[in-house]
Order: structure tokens, then sequence, then C-alpha cells
């Protein structure tokens, strides 16, 4: 991402805001680009991030895996930076060709269809539960195995069991404790994900010693 002074400034109000916190450096700061997103300081105390989930999605970047996400949004959202960075084709749930089902969503089809297609993605679902729902359905059943899931839908009905789920899948993975979540959410998780995984495995990338 390309920062404008007005982008650091804020960045210096939302600190000085916070104080002191108990994340790593790394988790601070997806979690301040969750809050200059969405100027939400509840997600300060919203966000959870598993063992080893930063490591993974860094990794798995670097190698350039594919990025499976559940709607168009999002995949606006990080185009540029991915496109910009370490190039990893990205994918929609929602432009996959599936065949109807009407006890399915799109999404949720769609995203069955590409996890099956590529087990080992990286997969943001940043809007549809579904799609969230569809996931965990084949991790259980030991059909996927991702690099790293990044999960943000706000959801009403059943969203805790959903989260539990995935939080006992021992899968890498940040999601959104709660009701509360978007795909603005997600894309700017994804966004400072690349950004620490650019100045860990840029230079690497680029074959530059």
């Amino acid at each position: 991402m390309e920062w404008h002074i007005s982008d650091a400034q804020s960045l210096r109000i939302i600190d000085r805001e916070i104080g002191d916190h108990t994340f790593s450096p790394s988790e601070y700061e997806i979690v301040r680009r969750v809050i200059y997103a969405t100027a939400d300081f509840d997600y300060l105390n919203l966000i959870r991030f598993s063992d080893q989930a930063l490591q993974s999605g860094a990794a798995a970047l670097a190698a350039r895996s594919t990025i499976v996400v559940d709607v168009p949004m999002v995949q606006v959202g990080i185009a540029p930076i991915i496109q910009g960075t370490f190039a990893n084709p990205v994918y929609c749930s929602m432009d996959a060709i599936t065949r109807p089902q009407r006890e399915r969503t799109r999404a949720a089809w769609g995203m069955e269809t590409l996890a099956r297609r590529y087990p080992e993605a990286i997969f943001v679902v940043g809007q549809a539960q579904t799609a969230l729902t569809a996931l965990v359905d084949l991790i259980d059943a030991e059909e996927i195995r991702p690099a790293l899931i990044v999960g943000t839908p706000a959801g009403f009905l059943g969203i805790d069991a959903i989260e539990d789920r995935l939080k006992n899948s021992l899968v890498p993975h940040i999601q959104i404790e709660g009701r509360k979540g978007s795909a603005v959410v997600a894309s700017a998780i994804m966004g400072g994900l690349v950004d620490l995984s650019w100045q860990a495995y840029g230079r690497e990338s680029n074959g530059i010693s």
C-alpha cells in the first residue's frame, strides 16, 4: 500500500488512542489497519489470530498460492496490492461455474467448488456466512487443508457455532469474534498481511540477494 502523509497521521492517532496492548507487532499492524479502514475501535477486542496464522499466510503468499474470496468486493479490495507484490491468482466464489442448487447459496456452492480445486489455498470470507460454513464442513471432512482462512462475515444465525468450529479445526485462521464483520474488514486484514509478507519475502521473491 502506498501511504500518504494523512494516512500516517491517522495511524498515529490510532496508536495514541490504543496505547498499550498485548498483540505481537505483526498482529498489531493488522489490527490498526482494520481500525483505520472502519474507524471502529471495537475491532481491537474482536480480532482473533490462531497460532501460526500470520506465518502460514505469509509463506503461502510468497509461494504464490491461490487466493479464493467469497464476493467481488473482497476481490476488488485486495487485487491492487496482490498485483503489485506477489501476483497470486485470485478467484471469486461468485464467478465459479456451478450447477444451481436450491438448498445452497451461490457463494457457498462456488466456494465449495473452488476449495476442492485449490484445497491448500488462502480463503478470504468477508461477507457470506454460508461460504465460511462450506469451508468448515470441508475441513471437518478432511477434504481440504487451507494455508489460511480469513473469516469476517457479519452474521446473526449460528455465527458463533461456525466460529467455534473454525477455532477448533487447527487450520491457521484470522477471524472476527461475534456478529460484527464485513468485506471491508477482510480486505484490510489481507492488505496488512500482504504488506507484512512483502517486507519479509519480497526481496527474495524478486531474486534480490
